[in-house]
């Protein structure tokens, strides 16, 4: 019997502000090829927990082993070499720059020519640029905006821009994405295309770790839920399971509406 291979290890994990515990000795794993939601009330430190998982914020103490590879601690730009990538709940896209810039950009992070052969224009330099144009082009089409190239990312649609996020972080060439809050002020039929472009990059290969509100988008694509409340984890399993757990009614609804 073949054992299941874990790409993301978190043991333990925990962060305290001064007197505030924001998360507190958090357990779980990501197996390779799948999609985890992470969920709970505001305040429930999930968003400290990503910020741990790509370096913004260093753990007061526990360990995350990506790739058998210990990362607490690491840089972010460290992390992203690595293969490990997020967007942020508010779009942080070049406004000013345009659809396919935002994604070449992005792509720097795994170029080879240097500095001084981007200052000459070298050859190499100038066939690293074609070859990142033309990568670009291919993530576009992936999140459907290729015909959106050369239009300023600030004159994109709301939804579009949220996709436009995601390529900008599949150019990173990533193992593990991390998606935080990928529906939020989504539409229903942008929604329901944001959830068919996860399935997508799952189909890709690609591990997903996501923060979502919306149940019917964690329950419709999620193979396992996480759920934490004031920091700590206080289940985690299948959709069913969740559906039905009296903790997880409790930390949405009260007590008053899980008797």
């Amino acid at each position: 019997m073949t054992s299941m291979v874990f790409l993301l290890e978190v043991r333990d994990l925990t962060k305290h502000f001064g007197g505030i515990r924001a998360i507190e000795e958090v357990r779980f794993r990501a197996n390779e090829g799948s999609i985890t939601s992470i969920i709970g009330p505001n305040g429930a430190g999930k968003t400290t927990l990503f910020n741990c998982l790509t370096g913004i914020t260093s753990p007061t103490k526990g360990a995350i082993s990506f790739s058998d590879r210990e990362i607490a601690g690491l840089k972010p730009d460290s992390i992203v070499k690595l293969g490990l990538a997020r967007t942020f709940q508010n779009i942080r896209l070049f406004k000013e720059m345009t659809v396919i810039e935002n994604v070449m950009v992005s792509q720097h992070c795994r170029t080879k020519s240097g500095l001084l052969s981007a200052m000459l224009r070298s050859n190499r330099f100038k066939n690293e640029e074609k070859a990142i144009s033309e990568k670009a082009i291919e993530y576009l089409e992936l999140v459907g905006l290729e015909s959106y190239a050369g239009v300023l990312a600030c004159s994109l649609p709301y939804g579009s821009q949220k996709r436009l996020e995601i390529a900008r972080v599949i150019a990173t060439e990533p193992r593990l994405l991390l998606l935080d809050e990928p529906t939020a002020g989504m539409n229903p039929q942008e929604t329901g295309e944001m959830m068919e472009l996860i399935k997508k990059l799952q189909e890709l290969g690609k591990t997903i770790i996501l923060i979502e509100h919306d149940m019917k988008v964690v329950m419709g694509i999620s193979e396992n839920i996480i759920v934490l409340d004031h920091g700590v984890k206080i289940a985690e399993g299948i959709p069913s399971e969740i559906r039905s757990n009296p903790l997880v009614i409790e930390a949405y609804l009260g007590k008053e509406h899980s008797a």
